[in-house]
């Protein structure tokens, strides 16, 4: 029988004992008593409030915790995905995190020349065990930049998974997932690192204000 301890205690990143990180998800979810519901409701939270930014990846280990997020408006994938994982914790539902490399069909064309692809390296997105399975969910696109892409937001109801769309509300090819790095209790910040210098080398040396490091 699996072990559900490791995805129900606070680590490094994903610092579910900060008071910051206790005090939001209790906020979120006060008045609810259903487990399902309190998960619902923090990734609505997470996906509305905090727009996604791809531009500004914090990639320092302070920046990458789930209490850093909470510090402003905006965030990417793996940001956001963290903090639902540790606000999850809070409430008692066992967490972890996956990451793929995804294509991006359409994307912003400012995105593709910085990253010169349209290959998304090391997409975050969170795994929560509810109802005796493990559900992918996906909170990085806030509703605005959804409407902005044309793309119906993801929705999520507890029981399914919630991943990127494959398709645009036009019927073309909005997302697709290209290789799975497998799921972690944490961030994996070392293989995090050496996959985006692998994939993006030219970033950490020409773009400095949109990846931040030591």
């Amino acid at each position: 029988m699996e072990s559900f301890e490791k995805y129900l205690k606070p680590t490094k990143f994903m610092d579910s004992d900060h008071p910051a990180v206790i005090a939001f998800a209790r906020k979120v979810t006060a008045n609810i008593d259903n487990k399902t519901e309190m998960a619902v409701a923090l990734y609505y939270a997470i996906r509305d409030g905090f727009k996604y930014n791809p531009y500004r990846m914090d990639l320092r280990p302070e920046g990458l915790k789930a209490s850093n997020l909470l510090s402003r408006d905006y965030g990417y994938c793996i940001e956001k995905a963290n903090l639902l994982g540790a606000c999850a914790r809070v409430i008692g539902i066992p967490s972890r995190l996956g990451f793929a490399n995804v294509k991006n069909h359409i994307g912003t064309a400012k995105l593709e020349k910085i990253l010169k692809t349209d290959i998304l390296v090391f997409h975050g997105y969170t795994e929560l065990y509810l109802n005796g399975k493990w559900l992918k969910v996906t909170p990085a696109f806030n509703k605005e930049l959804c409407e902005k892409l044309n793309v119906a937001p993801l929705e999520f109801n507890g029981n399914e998974d919630s991943i990127f769309q494959e398709y645009n509300q036009k019927g073309g090819k909005f997302m697709e997932y290209l290789y799975d790095y497998g799921n972690y209790p944490d961030v994996p910040y070392d293989l995090l690192i050496k996959e985006l210098k692998r994939h993006y080398p030219h970033i950490f040396k020409e773009h400095s204000e949109v990846i931040v490091i030591d």
